[in-house]
């Protein structure tokens, strides 16, 4: 700006400086070329009343600066102070001439050629019709200024110097004030009035832009918390590898030899699958892998990103997968398992009805038959009844069931009393102890619970044992417990008693009737009602399961 403003004053200055001389030449040409004709016009009169009064002789000893020329009506020269007046051409047609004729008197002038000098001429009318006319040579324009060509050149010089030191104070009188706004906090008493309005948009423009950082900084610091408190892991790259950004989730999944927080991928340190699904993503393809840890299972997402068509990076997202691959190898698990318990009552149904429809069978032998036909079906009734208890509880864990008031200890005794046929069939005793104990949850899942867990105890007993359940709690907990004095469960499997169709004893197991999912279903109730589940248990002395309830359930 200082520079333009340095410019523009020189330029005026010295355009300013050219006019003036132009315009100082010009008015004294003009002045001076009147003066040359008033001259001429006195000079022609005297000459005119000298002419007039002693005749062609006075222009003979007539001494003057001035070219002198009569010319008779008919335009001949009649005399010339220069020339040989019988070799000049006719005059009849010369401008100052006929305008004498005319008017009386007349001027003209006439330009040489080089521009560098004029003539004047100015003619007067004698009585007798004749013309006397007088000229002189007069500098131009031109001449004029080459004579004055190095007073010019000087003055231009000192004008330029001039103009150039007060430009350049101007400019810097101009510009110190807008070099000097506080650009963080501008005030209006620090500039001056023509500034105002710059000011203002500045001051506007801070609080705006102020507004905005505000906003951006808080936005960066909730998505960096929320980044980084995500077990997923997020890394934004562009298209040389460059990690743009990423989270600590991120960099510990890349692989042993990456740094803790690296600038780039390199695959020579980064896991295999990662640098794959980043490079297929750059090409374009949306990719998705697994990556397998020792305790956990990852989904790699990667997807690319793209602007005015073409790929500038590749959002990568991991995915603890861990516990929806379990679910799936459970759920595989699980239909390989129901598959092949129902297909052993099944088969042997079908054996026994196939050697009955032979004729097979002996008369005495059918009632026999029946019976273990029917105590198949009753396997496979009591199998089915338990899958669809464990449904239930699928979709109650999805589609929550509004909690109630529910007291342990009524439920426990209800749960006794419609199992004491079957307690009494293997000489088994039952007890309660404690006093009512009341939690929120869902009476129905908590009765099949606790009917499992009796169950159980009564089936995996000895002859003449005892069942006991035991209620106590606190102002935040109630703690069931379901003890007896069954066959027990040996150390290496207590762990696994609680998955889906695992027995101790297939056989014992197959023998009483049991489906191996009771334990199940008490495990899933459990989880239902966020309840902790133990098993204490020593073979051949007895086993108990304890399930400690909060007394109010949280989501």
């Amino acid at each position: 700006m200082t520079g333009k403003i340095f410019r523009s004053c020189v330029l005026v200055g010295v355009a300013v400086m050219v006019l003036c001389m132009a315009l100082f030449l010009a008015a004294m040409a003009s002045r001076y070329e009147e003066e040359v004709y008033h001259q001429l016009e006195v000079t022609a009169d005297y000459a005119r009343q000298g002419l007039e009064a002693v005749g062609p002789d006075y222009l003979q000893g007539l001494e003057s600066d001035q070219r002198v020329t009569w010319i008779d009506v008919d335009g001949t020269v009649l005399y010339d102070s220069v020339a040989d007046e019988s070799t000049m051409e006719n005059h009849a047609d010369r401008d100052e001439v006929i305008q004498a004729m005319e008017e009386g008197s007349g001027r003209s002038k006439h330009i040489s050629n080089t521009l560098l000098q004029k003539t004047l001429y100015y003619a007067v009318e004698m009585d007798d019709g004749t013309v006397l006319r007088l000229s002189c040579q007069e500098t131009t324009m031109g001449a004029l200024v080459l004579s004055v060509l190095q007073p010019i050149l000087w003055v231009l010089v000192l004008a330029l110097i001039l103009s150039g030191v007060l430009s350049s104070r101007l400019a810097r009188q101009i510009t110190r004030p807008i070099n000097s706004i506080d650009l963080e906090n501008p005030r209006l008493d620090e500039t001056y009035e023509e500034l105002f309005p710059l000011v203002g948009r500045l001051r506007e423009q801070n609080r705006t832009i102020s507004r905005q950082m505000e906003d951006l900084s808080r936005r960066q610091r909730e998505f960096a918390a929320l980044a980084e408190n995500m077990s997923e892991g997020v890394l934004l790259l562009d298209s040389r590898y460059n990690i743009l950004y990423g989270n600590q989730s991120a960099y510990a999944l890349l692989g042993e030899e990456a740094e803790p927080h690296p600038q780039g991928l390199r695959q020579e340190t980064c896991r295999e699958e990662i640098w794959n699904a980043v490079g297929r993503a750059l090409a374009g393809c949306h990719t998705e892998c697994l990556l397998h840890e020792e305790a956990h299972i990852f989904e790699i997402l990667a997807n690319p990103v793209t602007a005015s068509g073409q790929v500038t990076g590749v959002v990568v997202l991991m995915v603890d997968v861990t516990e929806r691959e379990a679910r799936e190898s459970l759920r595989r698990e699980f239909s390989a398992n129901v598959s092949h318990e129902l297909k052993t009552p099944l088969t042997a149904i079908s054996g026994f009805a196939e050697l009955m429809k032979e004729g097979l069978v002996e008369e005495g032998k059918m009632r026999e038959f029946a019976g273990d036909i029917y105590k198949e079906c009753a396997q496979l009734i009591a199998l089915i009844d338990d899958i669809m208890k464990l449904s239930r509880l699928d979709e109650a864990a999805e589609h929550a069931v509004d909690p109630e008031p529910v007291d342990l200890y009524a439920l426990s005794q209800d749960v006794l009393e419609g199992l004491r046929p079957a307690a009494e069939k293997r000489g088994v005793t039952m007890a309660l102890e404690g006093e009512p104990q009341t939690i929120q949850g869902v009476w129905r899942i908590l009765h099949e619970m606790v009917f499992n867990l009796c169950e159980n105890a009564i089936k995996y007993n000895k002859e003449g044992g005892s069942l006991t359940v035991r209620l106590t709690g606190d102002e935040e907990r109630v703690a069931l417990a379901v003890a007896d004095t069954g066959i027990g469960i040996p150390k290496g499997q207590q762990d696994r008693v609680f998955e889906r169709f695992y027995r101790v004893d297939k056989s014992h197991s197959r023998r009483v009737g049991g489906t191996g999912l009771g334990l199940s279903i008490v495990k899933h109730g459990a989880q239902y009602h966020n309840a902790l589940l133990s098993l204490e248990s020593e073979p051949d002395v007895g086993t108990t399961i304890t399930v400690v309830f909060p007394r109010n359930m949280r989501p």
